[in-house]
């Protein structure tokens, strides 16, 4: 008689499966239990591995978070004119998106019900700060519209580079379609702010 060979979770695979339920079910609706009947693992062998969901919660924007972050000490994100930059940081953000989709996706859909969440959104509001800031660097420089209300361009920008979430899905054949994506986002985003 063989028995069935148990799957090992790691940290990593588990908050895998995590991400995906909390992704499914929204994170007030996930219990340890769906937690486990997802993973094919028992509560306790999830609590080997994490303190609780709140936890599974925290690394997983956590990972997103850090990934969007990132991109702001890339030489592309500190050097140069603020338009080019503030394109770059554009460019690079869809990118991550799509490199981390479901992890970005989770924490675009975090509504401050507990502390991780809130923490979540106030690096989000900063993230978003940072680039408006750019924004309003590249207005003084005369590289954008004066014209034009940082606010509501720094609203609308990711509110289009946040929608992709909602349709994006990568593509089996690995195509470019990645690069493809980003630049079409920055064209759409900057044609019209450009100044004249």
């Amino acid at each position: 008689m063989t028995t069935a060979k148990r799957d090992t979770y790691t940290p990593e695979t588990l908050l895998t499966v995590a991400v995906r339920v909390f992704n499914e079910r929204g994170y007030d609706g996930t219990s340890m239990e769906h937690l486990s009947k997802a993973a094919g693992i028992s509560k306790s062998s999830i609590y080997h591995h994490v303190a609780g969901k709140e936890e599974l919660l925290e690394r997983a924007v956590s990972r997103a978070i850090e990934g969007l972050f990132g991109i702001l000490d890339e030489t592309g994100a500190i050097q140069g004119r603020a338009i080019a930059r503030v394109e770059y940081v554009t460019r690079r953000t869809v990118e991550v998106l799509m490199e981390e989709l479901p992890y970005v996706t989770l924490l675009l859909r975090v509504r401050g019900n507990t502390k991780t969440e809130r923490w979540a959104l106030e690096r989000r509001r900063e993230f978003d700060q940072r680039v408006s800031d750019l924004l309003k660097a590249a207005v003084a420089e005369g590289d954008l519209r004066a014209d034009v209300d940082i606010r509501l361009a720094t609203r609308l920008l990711f509110g289009m580079v946040n929608s992709l979430v909602e349709w994006y899905r990568p593509q089996p054949d690995g195509s470019p379609e990645a690069d493809q994506l980003a630049d079409t986002v920055v064209q759409l985003a900057f044609e019209g702010m450009r100044a004249g």
